[in-house]
């Protein structure tokens, strides 16, 4: 009789124990199936692939304009690995968000990595996919059309960077809000609770897109403002050309009738 309560009580904790290790605790994650490719490997593919894509933009750009400085390049760098990432790895995300659980995609495992911080990505949440479709058909166009202004020095780069910097900003904060807001009024949390994947993963990993947009969209408001002010003096000075050419016009005139 106490072989069989164990064995029932051995089945019952089998039952309960979570299928995945995933936050909060009983979020319901169909047909998940664990990483097979090892953390660093997966964090060496991602890198490369932005790497690549990084020089292969730096080179075009510097054959297509040879004035390019360092800061152009730089800036150019961070507009075209934003795009990768909005318009391929996001892009993944919008377009495969029902299986990512259950592929062995080097996409879906990296989206997998980086659920332990934020549980959203594998369950179809509303918000997720709505902020990140925006973000792959919108956010990510603009970011490779900023850096082709760059390239150009288009007179249009800096409005360009301060739409997708507002963009970054806005994300930045409602990703955060809504996740901390949750925890704190529900109890609920996403990440799970180690130092890795909160402080790391959650929010070391999102920072740069607001201190990086932050500091971007200063710089654009200070050039804008310049510019600005420049053509207010030219124009204030052509008014007084203007001025001084009429009253020299109507001087002139009374002596001619005489």
């Amino acid at each position: 009789m106490s072989g069989s309560s164990s064995a029932v009580t051995e089945i019952e904790s089998e039952t309960l124990a979570p299928s995945h290790p995933y936050y909060p605790l009983g979020v319901t994650i169909p047909a998940y199936a664990p990483n097979e490719t090892p953390v660093p490997v997966l964090l060496a593919a991602l890198a490369g692939m932005l790497g690549f894509a990084l020089l292969g933009a730096s080179a075009v750009a510097l054959k297509a304009n040879p004035t390019l400085t360092k800061s152009n390049i730089a800036l150019l760098c961070w507009f075209v690995m934003n795009g990768c990432l909005h318009c391929f790895f996001e892009g993944y995300f919008v377009l495969n968000h029902t299986t990512i659980a259950s592929s062995q995609n080097i996409l879906a495992q990296l989206w997998k990595e980086y659920a332990l911080s934020d549980s959203r990505y594998l369950t179809s949440d509303f918000f997720m996919l709505s902020v990140e479709s925006i973000t792959t058909f919108i956010w990510g166009p603009l970011c490779f059309a900023n850096a082709v202004s760059i390239v150009r020095r288009s007179p249009a780069r800096h409005v360009l960077q301060v739409i997708v910097c507002m963009a970054h900003l806005y994300g930045v904060a409602l990703y955060y809000s809504t996740s901390l807001c949750e925890s704190y009024f529900t109890g609920r949390s996403h990440s799970r609770p180690e130092f890795l994947y909160f402080w790391v993963y959650y929010v070391g990993f999102n920072l740069p897109w607001a201190i990086v947009p932050a500091f971007l969209l200063y710089d654009s408001a200070r050039t804008i403002t310049r510019g600005l002010r420049a053509l207010d003096k030219v124009d204030s000075t052509l008014d007084a050309y203007r001025i001084r050419q009429g009253g020299i016009g109507e001087a002139i005139e009374p002596k001619k009738t005489k």
